[in-house]
């Protein structure tokens, strides 16, 4: 692995970085990314995450007796983190279950262990901004777009896209969200 230290940023070549959602990057477009290195008997493993709040979800699903980092990367992958971060705090066990390698045992263990833990979290995430800086007018249209009935996963995958948009209105950032989220 080569790197080279950049001001506060470091340059990784020839590594690996497993994301729950790479759709949300686009190759060669700059994008911040919160890492995790993990380190095992097996190897050093990076995992990086779009925010600072998914990283940390990810850091309370390894606590859990039984969830490693695949684990925990295949839930993360499976759901947006909200929707996730609201099962656990409302003990739906069933709904944990849904997940690739999580059997009722896990999803109990998962409950147990995080119910009550994820508040803090629960309530940043009911900003479509993750606590990020944009644009009031943005920040009103990525909420229409969910009350409308998209999915927190399908409008983070368009929000870089939109914050590059020359827009004033939320009624302009809406109608070019919807044109990004029929595109698919």
């Amino acid at each position: 692995m080569a790197g080279s230290l950049l001001g506060s940023e470091m340059c990784i070549r020839d590594s690996k970085v497993y994301s729950p959602t790479p759709f949300a990057y686009t190759q060669g477009q700059k994008a911040k990314v919160f890492i995790e290195q993990v380190v095992r008997d097996t190897g050093i493993t990076l995992y990086g995450f779009q925010s600072q709040d998914d990283k940390g979800l990810f850091l309370k699903l390894l606590s859990v007796s039984g969830i490693g980092p695949k684990s925990a990367m295949a839930i993360m992958a499976a759901e947006d983190s909200n929707s996730l971060a609201e099962a656990i705090e409302q003990g739906e066990v069933k709904y944990l279950t849904r997940f690739p390698g999580v059997g009722k045992k896990t999803a109990s263990q998962i409950v147990l262990d995080l119910k009550g833990k994820l508040g803090d979290y629960v309530a940043r995430l009911d900003r479509p901004d993750n606590g990020e800086n944009v644009p009031p007018a943005l920040n009103d249209a990525l909420l229409a777009l969910i009350a409308l009935g998209y999915t927190q996963k399908e409008v983070d995958r368009i929000t870089p896209k939109l914050e590059k948009v020359a827009a004033n209105t939320a009624d302009q950032y809406i109608k070019k969200g919807l044109a990004l989220l029929l595109k698919k």
